[in-house]
């Protein structure tokens, strides 16, 4: 990799970043018009997909920005550190779900529940932890 190699990466970053700020400022009253939209036009309980459709744009949308793309021309010999866990933020929002819906079914939440609750934010966090970059895998103190 060469300098002007970098230059063009650092400054096709800033225009990514720009043009995907622009679309996610779009994005949030779009999709909340097309969620409204997408309950109102439903039939039967059933909501309509309009919602979706915009996830699909979106989702399209992130393809074509390519924001890292030019992770490609970094220098073969650059260590790769995945600080994330494998899990996404979808991964852990259900897991949270299901566990306030489980606690309401079972009567509301407890002091128990608060407790077990705690418990489960902080594995995650020491999961979040473990993975950050300059870790060992099996280094999960606080740091």
């Amino acid at each position: 990799m060469d300098r002007r190699t970098l230059i063009r990466d650092v400054a096709m970053l800033q225009a990514k970043l720009i043009v995907d700020g622009f679309r996610d400022l779009v994005l949030v009253p779009v999709s909340i018009a097309a969620g409204i939209i997408s309950l109102m036009s439903g039939k039967d309980g059933v909501p309509g997909p309009q919602f979706y459709h915009l996830l699909g744009v979106g989702k399209q949308s992130e393809k074509w920005i390519n924001l890292f793309g030019a992770l490609k021309n970094a220098p073969p010999d650059m260590e790769h550190v995945q600080p994330f866990p494998d899990t996404d933020m979808d991964d852990i929002v259900g897991h949270i779900e299901s566990f306030v819906v489980d606690e309401e079914r079972r009567g509301g939440m407890t002091a128990q529940a608060r407790e077990r609750l705690e418990r489960v934010l902080s594995r995650l966090q020491n999961r979040r932890n473990a993975h950050a970059p300059g870790r060992t895998d099996g280094d999960q103190s606080a740091p």
